[in-house]
């Protein structure tokens, strides 16, 4: 699939004011946002509706197996305004309603027990039977290559490289994942919520991209990771943790301690992190900030302790 960058953003902003005005036939408020015009994905929104373009790799049989789970599973993932993504430029599109997002500015409100309980209801679903992966440890398998590309002698490469690379084969995405496979988000963030109907009905979850089969203690990795490195306070992960038990989650025992289940997702999320952080860094020309230190530091810890693979 051949991409038109460049024409991209401007028909894909026409394109979501088309389909935001055929929503209200009355009429909307106009005035596209541009949400996000990354190269993995491009997002616009015109008043209740929003595009977005997905990476320019992506596959349409598997993206389409997405689109169709969320538009399966409302109360848990927002669903689609369209059954299916349609070609714009040479890329693939789909049309969601729009949700008010987290805010950023007020952490106190941060949803974790909102989060933990969507993620709950998600794994306790029956995965559809052609559900593909979930893409976690594909793309923390990029992160890893792409830091290895982007700054093979920082001084931070090597302890994030030597943390990666002493994860077990299915986390770095070279082999199959332990099963039994769940029902996975893929990429589980604060950034991945919203209120819809806008501003403040239920919480959804968002962002189909990485969803599929796989271990369910990945979507626990990241909140875990930043606890684990201290930029997480315990009482907000012990919110999101005792939540996600309540819920029924099956991704952790019950009671008892959740780390044999969350380690090594934990860990090839603080790599992935890292990894991202330092190229990043490396690309802007500057020093790595506070948090990307620690990050980098938990990568030099992490290779003191073998990793518990949850196949014993």
């Amino acid at each position: 699939m051949t991409t038109d960058a460049p024409a991209l953003l401007p028909a894909l902003q026409a394109r979501v004011r088309e389909t935001a005005h055929a929503r209200t036939p009355a009429g909307c408020p106009c005035g596209a946002a541009t949400l996000a015009d990354r190269p993995d994905a491009t997002v616009v929104r015109h008043a209740g509706t929003v595009a977005k373009a997905h990476a320019a790799d992506a596959d349409p049989a598997e993206l389409s197996l997405r689109v169709t789970a969320a538009a399966r599973l409302p109360g848990v993932l927002l669903p689609p305004l369209a059954p299916a993504p349609v070609d714009l430029h040479g890329r693939l599109v789909t049309y969601w309603p729009y949700g008010t997002p987290v805010d950023p500015e007020d952490p106190d409100a941060a949803p974790w027990e909102a989060a933990a309980t969507l993620l709950a209801r998600l794994h306790r679903t029956p995965a559809p039977a052609a559900l593909p992966p979930m893409r976690g440890p594909a793309k923390a398998a990029l992160a890893a290559a792409r830091l290895s590309d982007t700054a093979p002698d920082h001084p931070a490469t090597a302890p994030v490289l030597t943390a990666w690379a002493a994860l077990p084969a299915w986390a770095r995405g070279e082999a199959a994942m332990p099963g039994p496979a769940a029902l996975c988000h893929g990429d589980l963030h604060l950034g991945q919520l919203i209120r819809h109907p806008a501003p403040d009905g239920p919480w959804l979850l968002i962002d189909v991209d990485d969803l599929g089969t796989g271990v369910p203690a990945w979507d626990l990795a990241r909140p875990a990771a930043w606890y684990a490195c201290g930029l997480l306070p315990p009482e907000e992960w012990h919110r999101f943790l005792t939540a996600y038990r309540a819920a029924g989650g099956p991704a952790v025992p019950a009671e008892g301690d959740p780390w044999p289940a969350l380690d090594v997702p934990a860990r090839a999320l603080t790599a992935q992190t890292a990894a991202r952080a330092v190229a990043k860094a490396v690309l802007a020309g500057r020093a790595l900030d506070e948090v990307e230190r620690s990050l980098v530091d938990a990568c030099a810890r992490m290779a003191s302790v073998r990793p518990a693979d949850p196949r014993g």
